[in-house]
């Protein structure tokens, strides 16, 4: 439980250094981008599987570069509905969800250590 809060609370400070970094990406504070990055994991795990086994030929094709385009749908879905986070457009959910597997995944480096103590 508590791993999951860490993980969470990290998703929402790498939202808001994409926030910064981005341009057309805006996050209305950090409960907003904690809000953001819980809605964000839920259509994740729901949809994004779903997704790539839909579009399962394109990955095939593509060698697995179509789910760029589907973790930036799935931005840009999360983004439309206003919860904590706005984005402007494809291209900038586009940018925005590679910068954020970028961050999260640095950040969680640093907080992992911190999680694999406390168990």
């Amino acid at each position: 439980m508590i791993g999951l809060l860490i993980r969470l609370v990290v998703n929402g400070l790498a939202l808001i250094c994409v926030a910064y970094v981005v341009q057309g990406i805006h996050v209305h504070g950090l409960g907003g981008a904690i809000l953001a990055a819980l809605i964000l994991g839920i259509v994740n795990a729901v949809l994004r599987p779903i997704l790539i086994v839909l579009s399962l030929p394109l990955e095939v094709l593509t060698l697995g570069l179509f789910t760029l385009v589907i973790n930036a749908l799935l931005f840009w879905l999360v983004g439309a509905l206003h919860a904590g986070m706005t984005v402007d457009g494809f291209w900038p959910a586009f940018l925005g969800a590679l910068v954020l597997s970028i961050v999260s995944w640095v950040i969680s480096l640093f907080t992992r250590g911190a999680e694999s103590r406390r168990a």
